[in-house]
């Protein structure tokens, strides 16, 4: 297999099988199917060697294609199911697509298609962050947000964090980040071969697209998508780096 040193391959699931939103990935929004979404990000990022459609479905691998991504085979079946996990899902696309193609890459970049809100700038700026600083195994995109979170030890609820006994001003409270991988993550191949997502060394990317809190998954996910294009196509720079 030949070394291709930077070579960065974007991976796109999009499995055909979904109970909550049948075909979901080829529902539309603002007429284009929500696989357009990813593909046309990572287009226009222009950090992306190969865009590769992670698929069991042939429908959705013809629509795929249409948009610019490459889908040379469809997901074997037993990487399909409702159970399977995203690192599973990146693991065998990888090592399947690089096999296919005999390439081998350095950089991997995750989009899902039920995350539509996202700035294309923020795929470029991860992948350049792994390119320019070789310590580094993770960049991806994550949301500033001050919240008080709860859990079960031993039965019973208690906040997650020390410093949440009390509470802040959001103005002095100490800052969390939400992850948000399906939105923009890059990472060393490395890493996705051994069925890891994400590497040791991380850095984050604020997140500040709007609605992007909004994953789509049912009826009523995909009613607020609509409405959330809509006023973000009549923002002139917003619509700039979503379409």
């Amino acid at each position: 297999m030949m070394s291709n040193k930077h070579k960065v391959l974007c991976i796109i699931p999009a499995r055909g099988g979904s109970k909550g939103l049948k075909l979901k990935n080829l529902r539309k929004v603002n007429k284009k199917p929500l696989i357009y979404y990813p593909i046309n990000a990572a287009i226009k990022s222009g950090v992306c060697d190969h865009i590769f459609v992670s698929t069991d479905s042939k429908l959705i691998a013809k629509t795929a294609k249409k948009f610019g991504a490459n889908v040379p085979f469809l997901r074997e079946k037993k990487f399909a199911g409702d159970f399977v996990t995203t690192e599973t899902t990146l693991k065998n696309a990888l090592i399947s697509y690089e096999k296919h193609i005999k390439i081998k890459f350095d950089i991997c970049v995750f989009l899902t298609c039920t995350n539509i809100f996202r700035d294309f700038t923020n795929i470029k700026l991860a992948v350049n962050q792994l390119k320019s600083n070789k310590n580094l195994d993770t960049s991806l995109c994550a949301t500033k947000l001050y919240r008080h979170f709860w859990h079960y030890k031993k039965g019973r609820l208690k906040k997650i964090l020390p410093w949440m006994k009390q509470y802040h001003s959001r103005q002095n409270a100490p800052i969390l980040y939400r992850e948000e991988a399906g939105i923009t993550c890059a990472s060393r191949a490395k890493f996705w071969r051994k069925g890891l997502r994400i590497g040791k060394n991380v850095s984050i990317i604020k997140n500040l697209f709007p609605f992007s809190e909004i994953d789509i998954h049912n009826e009523n996910d995909l009613k607020m998508a609509k409405y959330a294009v809509k006023i973000i196509l009549k923002d002139k720079k917003l619509k700039k780096v979503f379409q």
